[in-house]
């Protein structure tokens, strides 16, 4: 089977690079495309709450412990808290859920999945009347330190953020008694977050790269956006190396030293997001790339109103 790179955290625990990402993978679609990513080697499933298909994604990997395809310690789960479940006294019930609806003991990583608290006990995307999400009090550090006691307790081994600006991300650091062990935010050539990921570094935690391929199928998409897959520059390096611009896009994350979560339901796409394992770009290569910088962020959330909102901060 492949060898995929393997990450170690600050913690000692340690991640395959190269996950299966399952956001916008519907209900009906997803547990064929985890058991299709189980079959062709992955050993990272990357999972969230708010995908509401987590039962879906459990179905995929009961099958798959059950024919004796993977145990349970072979294959690296995450998940994410959602904004509405930041209270200190629901992210223990909220990762409860999650792990009943995956069936599992225990999760590989949890994810504060973004730095605003939302109104509890109502909505997922609680609103008011001028259709603006309704913040909650909730103090993201107190936050922390409920997911810290998910440690404690075993039912996950590493804890992390996403979507974290760096202001939000030192004052968990301040604060943290068990320090956040990676940060997963939107990377690819448009948006390279160069300056987060060095931060991150410095700072000992793992950047996890989504929406590598420019999440060409986001809901918001509009016709004229920019294209990841169409890019003449990516198209002149993935001919030169006998690839694909999505394995191209993959293997970007990768050379730079990130986890990368691609999404597909696709078989064969989720085998060609896999055969990555085989070339490796340039120093050449990755500055080229790095030049397509434009800022070009895709997934904002866009409740910018929200007093935690991470994105009016340059990184």
């Amino acid at each position: 089977m492949a060898n995929v790179p393997v990450i170690t955290f600050n913690n000692g625990q340690s991640c395959p690079m190269l996950g299966l990402g399952t956001w916008k993978s519907k209900p009906g679609e997803v547990t064929q495309a985890v058991k299709d990513a189980i079959d062709i080697g992955y050993r990272h499933i990357d999972c969230a709450h708010i995908y509401l298909n987590e039962p879906e994604v459990g179905q995929a990997l009961a099958e798959k412990f059950q024919q004796g395809v993977v145990k349970r310690e072979d294959i690296f789960i995450t998940s994410k808290l959602w904004c509405t479940f930041h209270r200190p006294d629901l992210v223990e019930p909220a990762v409860k859920t999650s792990l009943k609806n995956l069936g599992l003991d225990y999760l590989d990583l949890y994810l504060i999945h973004w730095p605003q608290a939302y109104k509890e006990d109502g909505d997922l995307f609680p609103k008011d009347a001028e259709d603006k999400a309704i913040p909650s009090p909730v103090d993201i550090v107190d936050t922390w330190k409920a997911m810290e006691e998910l440690v404690d307790k075993g039912l996950v081994k590493s804890i992390g953020v996403s979507n974290f600006n760096r202001k939000q991300l030192e004052r968990i650091l301040q604060n943290a008694r068990i320090k956040p062990a990676v940060q997963q935010i939107e990377v690819h050539p448009y948006l390279n977050q160069h300056k987060m990921f060095e931060y991150c570094k410095a700072e000992g935690i793992v950047v996890t790269a989504y929406s590598p391929l420019g999440s060409p199928d986001r809901p918001w998409a509009k016709p004229g956006d920019p294209n990841l897959m169409e890019d003449l520059r990516l198209k002149g390096v993935a001919n030169r190396h006998g690839k694909t611009v999505p394995q191209v896009l993959i293997r970007y994350a990768i050379d730079r030293g990130m986890i990368v979560i691609p999404k597909s339901v696709n078989k064969d796409r989720i085998a060609q997001n896999f055969d990555v394992l085989d070339f490796q770009l340039s120093p050449e290569d990755l500055q080229s790339i790095a030049e397509l910088e434009c800022n070009g962020r895709l997934c904002s959330m866009g409740d910018t109103h929200h007093p935690e909102y991470p994105f009016h901060e340059e990184y």
